[in-house]
């Protein structure tokens, strides 16, 4: 793929999310709007079927608009600073391999790659629900737990490229009950994800009532006021305000963002704030927890905005 013109000459920025299941592209203009949007399945397992699916992309927005994009791109784990190789993904194909490289070749052109939590941040500090605040912490709250960080607008990956990897935390001020916790697949035990998480709750749910039910189930039990399923919730809150209380006491970002699916849990919003305060040191909390503007295309949004500037 050939391209001829700088990046000075581009008329809109490219983002592609890279998950499991789907690779999505997205294109906007110079003020955010969307021009085009495209999803392909994950060639799971192929690298370099995954840089094909990815160019295809491009192309087709290009050809389609027939204009020239920056590109960026959100993968599900980090480049290594000292190598040069992706680290902690979990679609494991891409670990081990200069990614970045190889999909800036494969382009004709320079693409910027950033942990996709990073880029919810991006993206919800650009034109989102965090819109102007200078240190936004991005939770991503589903299947498992992560988080990321922008500052001024700008992902923050840090020296070792692991900014914002809460979710391999222990969970602070662990009960007896709660100490060490359950094996982490990372290797570790107690770490925030296997507590923070749809599939958490679901684990705990189980261990308190010998009961096997889901995420979603116990969620919508929940709301029916269901008295196990009320307590499965009130400690995964509990757990959330302690999480966000460590983040606070180190960083002090302006304002917390979430996505993920427990993103959509409307009582997170009411309930964790109410508890923050016993666990921030000194005892005051101002930080507000909001939802996600962009919701499950923040990722692609702010693997876009990776370009701030099109010249």
């Amino acid at each position: 793929m050939k391209v001829k013109q700088g990046m000075k000459d581009a008329a809109m920025r490219i983002g592609i999310d890279l998950g499991g299941t789907k690779i999505e592209a997205l294109a906007i203009d110079k003020d955010g709007k969307e021009l085009l949007r495209y999803r392909v399945p994950t060639p799971r397992e192929d690298y370099e079927g995954t840089i094909a699916a990815m160019v295809g992309l491009v192309q087709r927005i290009e050809k389609e608009t027939g204009a020239v994009g920056t590109v960026g791109a959100g993968i599900p784990g980090s480049v290594s600073s000292r190598t040069g190789l992706v680290k902690n993904a979990n679609s494991t194909w891409l670990n081990g391999m200069p990614f970045d490289r190889d999909l800036s070749a494969a382009m004709g052109r320079e693409v910027r790659v950033a942990n996709d939590a990073n880029c919810l941040a991006v993206s919800e500090a650009t034109d989102g629900a965090a819109a102007g605040k200078r240190v936004v912490f991005a939770v991503i709250v589903g299947t498992g737990c992560g988080g990321g960080v922008a500052l001024n607008g700008q992902v923050h990956a840090g020296i070792n490229g692991v900014g914002g990897e809460w979710g391999h935390n222990p969970l602070p001020w662990a009960s007896p009950e709660e100490y060490p916790g359950p094996v982490c697949y990372c290797g570790k035990r107690g770490c925030l994800e296997m507590w923070i998480s749809g599939t958490g709750v679901a684990r705990d749910f189980l261990e308190v009532t010998g009961r096997a039910q889901s995420g979603p189930e116990i969620m919508a039990a929940c709301e029916a006021g269901v008295p196990d399923a009320v307590a499965a919730v009130e400690r995964l809150e509990d757990r959330l305000a302690r999480a966000l209380a460590h983040v606070i006491n180190i960083l002090d970002p302006d304002v917390f963002v979430f996505g993920g699916g427990l993103s959509k849990v409307e009582r997170i919003y009411r309930e964790v704030p109410k508890r923050l305060s016993r666990y921030v040191f000194g005892g005051e909390t101002e930080t507000p927890l909001l939802q996600a503007k962009f919701g499950d295309s923040s990722g692609v949004r702010g693997a876009a905005w990776l370009w701030p500037n099109l010249d």
